[in-house]
């Protein structure tokens, strides 16, 4: 529920300059400002290494031996790129008022401070900055937000990342994203903001959009992790940085205890970013979709021209490696497109133009294949394309359509 007593932060149209005073960001904010990273689990890593921008982008491991493998990266592995380690607590635990830091397992020693020891362990292999192993924290449950985040303020430790899993129904109500904005700006720190829910969270809420914006441009050091499209609609929008998903799974949260739902034939092919409609489709689906015309040919820096994009109907050989190579080396050209626009009004409208004219390519493809139905826009990057910037001068306009006829 909505907590009454909580901060209330400045009325939205106050906020036309910065509430408090200007803070030098941290020196692993500064490290980390403006990249995009790669959530990826330990196994992954040598699909995609090859293909990540060093100047723009990163590393952010989740899952089993992610310690593990970020000190092989620090030390054999040469990696001096960031590297975040999420300790992804909230998948299995929820956040409570006492006890919003939850330990893993319940093999955990009685007398051990999961947040200590986790915070411990990522420093000493080596991370760019130490990330919370916060729990899941389910929609206005403003006790176990406001538990989490008093912990973080009292350590006043600007290296340590404050993860926060929230359930995307903060995301519904004026009031809910009012408090959620309160809560965060306590926090000196980088905030890294992850959502949850099943399949695409942000397709749930009509104003989930907008209040995620709003949140990233109000609440300073934020971050959004954990994600897909969004990851860029939140670098447009101001964040300190984001962190794309390398796999539907790393997409989002499944809140603890639901069983997540995934799209029919999942395990036959990979999941292949079809680039001029701006989303992830099963291999075998694109394949199905050209069987009677012929498939557009990549050429991304990883494809080179030589894959078409009905290559990918199954999981054999060497297909899962190609397919993640092929997805990063897209996102990084859309990346290195976004970071050379000035930040701003002209980085929101070249971002809110390249969703709209992916809208418009969906019918005209369908038209093509003779299939109306081919492919059917997502709702997210509908809601992108619906979010424009609410005021972009003459000179934005003209740098943003400029940047636009280049990409």
């Amino acid at each position: 529920m909505i907590d009454p007593s909580a901060p209330l932060p400045r009325p939205h149209s106050d906020l036309t300059e910065p509430p408090d005073a200007p803070q030098a960001p941290s020196s692993a904010l500064s490290v980390l400002q403006g990249r995009m990273l790669l959530q990826v689990t330990p196994a992954r890593v040598g699909y995609l290494r090859a293909q990540l921008d060093a100047g723009r982008s990163g590393l952010v491991l989740c899952g089993k031996d992610a310690l593990r493998k970020a000190k092989r990266l620090r030390g054999e592995g040469q990696f001096t790129g960031p590297v975040l380690v999420d300790p992804a607590v909230y998948e299995v635990r929820a956040a409570s008022e006492e006890v919003p830091f939850p330990p893993s397992s319940e093999d955990t020693f009685a007398f051990d401070d999961p947040f200590e020891v986790s915070l411990a362990e990522q420093r000493a292999v080596g991370v760019t900055a130490p990330m919370t192993p916060t729990g899941y924290i389910h929609a206005e449950d403003s006790q176990a937000l406001k538990a989490a985040v008093q912990r973080v303020a009292a350590l006043d430790d600007t290296q340590v990342i404050f993860a926060a899993p929230i359930d995307v129904g903060w995301l519904r109500e004026e009031d809910a994203v009012r408090q959620l904005i309160a809560w965060l700006r306590l926090v000196r720190g980088p905030k890294a903001i992850m959502l949850g829910g099943q399949m695409d969270p942000l397709a749930r809420h009509a104003r989930a959009v907008d209040h995620l914006r709003r949140v990233i441009e109000e609440v300073p050091g934020a971050a959004l992790l954990r994600t897909d499209l969004a990851a860029f609609g939140a670098l447009a929008a101001g964040a300190a940085f984001a962190a794309f998903g390398a796999g539907s799974r790393l997409r989002h949260i499944v809140a603890p205890g639901e069983k997540a739902k995934t799209s029919k034939g999942f395990s036959t092919s990979p999941h292949v970013l079809f680039a001029e409609l701006m989303d992830f489709f099963l291999g075998k689906t694109l394949a199905d979709r050209f069987a009677g015309a012929k498939a557009p040919v990549c050429g991304c820096a990883a494809c080179e021209g030589l894959w078409a994009l009905d290559e990918f109907a199954s999981n054999e050989g060497e297909r899962q490696a190609r397919a993640a190579a092929h997805n990063v080396a897209v996102l990084m050209e859309w990346l290195r497109t976004l970071t050379a626009i000035p930040p701003g009004l002209a980085r929101q409208a070249w971002w809110h133009e390249r969703c709209r004219t992916a809208v418009e390519r969906y019918p005209l493809v369908n038209a093509q294949l003779r299939q109306p139905d081919a492919f059917k826009v997502p709702q997210q990057l509908k809601r992108w394309a619906l979010a424009a910037p609410a005021v972009v001068n003459g000179a934005n306009k003209q740098a943003a359509a400029s940047h636009q006829r280049r990409s």
